[in-house]
């Protein structure tokens, strides 16, 4: 059994981002990666700050908005708005959730689509599914980048997503169709998992119920990719039953140190190159 180790891709990634800040710098540009905080979301301050981390230590200039959790939608709309006309800023990065009374979605909408570097907005949608040129949502697109990495073809594979999120599942079926597989998405409403697992060179597990994806569901050589994140005991788990999963797949993303450590890369990739992805 092979591990899909996303530490390695992450690194891979990393370099090819240093590269492109460094000739940046040479023409005097610094990208900015733009981080709108708002409220006071534990989880998404964590982030924030480990966004802002990651990307200082690869010489990214990373700013966190932190706006209050009462702050109007007129006055977040209005901070976009100014963001979107810094030529200097590359990306801009919205921590989730935002307050109730900010309709998400039209302040996503608002964030120009060329820097739009986690791929929420419906633009970035519809350049996606019309296969067009443009942002895919990073957790997606680390997939893919692990599929790359290790070299794992697509094209007349059957690929089974467990999970139909805007965010991982949705985009990962078109992804994984413009490479010309074979995709069935699977749901809460969908009977008998196992019937199409079994059927499936490639499973993607994207649900968020910790150990769902079991030995007995997975077909022989198949390989497994594991992106739900969950808490258990303490300790974080993904969706897949890794010990027993590895038993029977040929390779197989762990978690931690699968999917989840390519992501945050892809956010920066994407900021870096985000003044090209469009063109």
């Amino acid at each position: 059994m092979q591990l899909l180790n996303g530490k390695d891709v992450a690194a891979f990634h990393r370099n090819q981002v240093e590269q492109q800040i460094a000739a940046w710098k040479k023409q005097e540009i610094q990208p900015e990666l733009a981080i709108l905080l708002v409220g006071e979301d534990k989880p998404s301050a964590m982030y924030a700050k480990s966004m802002q981390k990651v990307a200082h230590s690869v010489g990214l200039k990373a700013e966190i908005y932190d706006r209050s959790a009462d702050i109007s939608e007129e006055e977040l709309l209005a901070l976009i708005d100014t963001l979107n006309t810094q030529p200097a800023v590359f990306g801009i990065l919205p921590m989730m959730p935002l307050p109730s009374h900010i309709d998400t979605q039209r302040i996503l909408n608002r964030i120009d689509a060329d820097k739009d570097v986690d791929g929420l907005t419906d633009s970035s949608a519809a350049r996606l599914f019309t296969g067009k040129k443009g942002f895919v949502p990073c957790t997606p697109r680390a997939v893919m980048a692990i599929f790359d990495y290790y070299q794992i073809p697509l094209a007349g594979k059957h690929v089974v997503i467990l999970g139909r999120s805007n965010v991982v599942g949705k985009p990962l079926a078109q992804l994984c169709l413009n490479r010309n597989a074979t995709v069935t998405i699977c749901h809460s409403q969908t009977p008998s998992l196992q019937t199409f697992t079994k059927q499936a060179d490639i499973v993607i597990a994207a649900v968020g119920r910790a150990g769902l994806v079991t030995k007995d569901m997975i077909k022989p050589g198949a390989v497994v990719i594991d992106v739900g994140i969950n808490r258990v005991n303490g300790k974080t788990v993904g969706d897949v039953d890794f010990d027993g999963v590895s038993q029977v797949a040929a390779a197989v993303t762990p978690v931690p140190g699968g999917v989840g450590a390519v992501t945050t890369m892809m956010v920066l990739e994407n900021t870096v190159y985000g003044a090209s992805l469009n063109d």
